[in-house]
């Protein structure tokens, strides 16, 4: 699988394979497929999975800097920073980015209704709804002709534009639920992907149209999605909360990662390490100015600098794991890997996330035959199941077996239970020190008090440090602990959900 390849050195950078165009194609209306926990391990083996990680990789790849050569001189090093003049824009590539101006335009049409309100503003839907009735217009004027008369076809098969718009519609979050998450970017990568699988872009040298479509395309995009989180203040989809990387998005992190990684003269020399010699401190992140500064160049710090546009507080506290991550000391480049690792574990592996997502005949509901098994681990062996009833005739019956006889939980033992006056284990905070005798050891039920309870009179004090309530916190406890090591740490919060203020020792 595509992931495999992450294991040892840098990610690595095939391209997604083209269609032929004068093959008989039949176009599917994309459609759910993953309804249970275990659906999740399938798509990790299917074709669509392998085409998704390797336009990703692909994309990626691209953002790396280069090292050009010159004979009699020495090699420049190529950089590609937001609004970047090196970087070349494509006729696919200036089309979607006038499309998402029109997107963008509609807000105007559908300005958020007024009033306090504690979740996301109804006008979203009235703003989505205007895109659904004018997508196919958008992809006519967007989508080369060759893209849309794709294949063969006859009266009433599905059409390329049907099969595009699906993938657009849902780029752009959720008009029942008010809310946006990395699945549905997810959704708008599987677009740009099925253009390029269909020939929409320009073949020219290795990252040229790459770099076009994630500076061009993807980048405008996400400032677009960002404008309509503020303006409707839509909800995280399926967000962690603060043991999440980001509420909302996952890819800029990665391309904006590989921004400041080292530069390569070839994309078989993706490195695992490093970093530009001029780039920022990963700590940076934790610093205001600092991401003001480099937010204006850099989508990483671009997607921080949006964390600090609607967050409020210590960036230790509400986004532990980017606090984390800015602890790597291997360089850019660790982090880059790092980043596309848990890209597959937290958005691809998730049935949360990834459950909406609809196959059709280009991100295909099939095996691929030289995918190896998924490896079981905490993301792939703790997955729901679907929750089955047939209550008032609603549902389909369980196809789940029934217990088998005898069978009941560890605590439903037949066990004979002690008398009070037989416990003798008490909470932490209730044992006295000192050789006092407490209520546990005189035979009587211990008194449990909660943690912040002042001792008791006749307890003496033993030079312990005195607790206090969770809410009177001491003003030295709001300063930034020190950041731990980076992924590592970061990896072990999302799977231990470890408390935020564990420090390496």
């Amino acid at each position: 699988m595509a992931s495999d390849n992450l294991n040892s050195g840098g990610p690595t950078t095939t391209s997604i394979q083209l269609l032929d165009p004068s093959a008989h194609h039949v176009f599917i209306r994309p459609s759910k497929k993953i309804n249970e926990g275990h659906d999740v391990s399938f798509f990790l083996s299917s074709k669509a999975y392998k085409n998704i990680m390797t336009f990703l990789l692909q994309l990626n790849g691209a953002m790396y800097p280069r090292q050009v050569t010159s004979k009699g001189s020495e090699p420049i090093i190529q950089t590609w920073e937001l609004n970047s003049p090196a970087v070349k824009y494509s006729k696919t590539v200036n089309s979607l980015k006038n499309m998402l101006e029109k997107l963008n335009g509609i807000i105007d049409e559908a300005p958020p209704e007024t009033g306090p309100r504690r979740f996301g503003n109804m006008s979203f839907r009235k703003w989505y709804e205007i895109l659904e009735s004018r997508v196919s217009g958008y992809l006519a004027e967007t989508v080369p002709p060759q893209v849309l008369s794709f294949g063969s076809k006859s009266g009433g098969e599905v059409t390329a534009a049907e099969e595009l718009g699906t993938y657009l519609l849902g780029g752009f979050g959720s008009a029942q639920r008010l809310d946006y998450g990395s699945g549905h970017e997810l959704s708008f990568l599987a677009f740009l992907g099925a253009i390029w699988m269909l020939g929409g872009f320009e073949q020219a040298e290795a990252g040229v149209e790459e770099r076009g479509i994630v500076l061009g395309v993807i980048e405008p995009y996400l400032q677009l999605i960002r404008r309509l989180i503020k303006v409707y203040n839509l909800e995280p989809a399926g967000s962690h909360g603060v043991w999440g990387l980001d509420d909302h998005s996952f890819v800029p992190y990665i391309f904006g990662s590989a921004q400041y990684a080292p530069a390569i003269s070839s994309l078989d020399q993706i490195p695992a390490e490093g970093s530009l010699p001029d780039a920022p401190d990963p700590a940076g992140v934790a610093k205001l100015n600092v991401v003001e500064a480099e937010r204006k160049e850099n989508m990483y710090f671009g997607a921080v600098g949006f964390i600090y546009d609607v967050k409020k507080g210590p960036f230790w506290e509400h986004s532990p794991i980017l606090y984390d991550i800015s602890g790597v000391r291997a360089g850019w480049a660790k982090i880059n890997k790092g980043m596309v690792k848990m890209y597959n574990a937290e958005v691809l592996s998730k049935f949360p996330v990834v459950q909406h997502f609809p196959f059709g005949s280009l991100f295909t509901w099939e095996r691929d035959p030289n995918a190896e098994a998924p490896i079981t681990s905490i993301h792939t062996s703790s997955q729901p199941l679907k929750t089955s009833f047939n209550a008032g005739g609603m549902g389909k019956p369980s196809t789940r077996g029934q217990p088998q006889e005898g069978t009941k939980a560890p605590w439903a033992s037949n066990v004979t239970v002690l008398p009070p006056t037989s416990i003798g284990t008490a909470a932490p905070w209730a044992v006295s020190s000192g050789g006092v005798q407490t209520a546990s050891s005189a035979g009587q039920a211990p008194t449990t008090r909660a943690p912040w309870g002042q001792p008791p009179p006749f307890a003496p004090y033993n030079g312990a440090p005195s607790t206090r309530a969770p809410t009177d916190r001491n003003i030295n406890s709001r300063l930034p602990p020190k950041p731990p090591n980076g992924l590592e740490a970061a990896e072990k919060r999302v799977q231990g959900r470890v408390d935020p203020s564990e420090k390496k020792s």
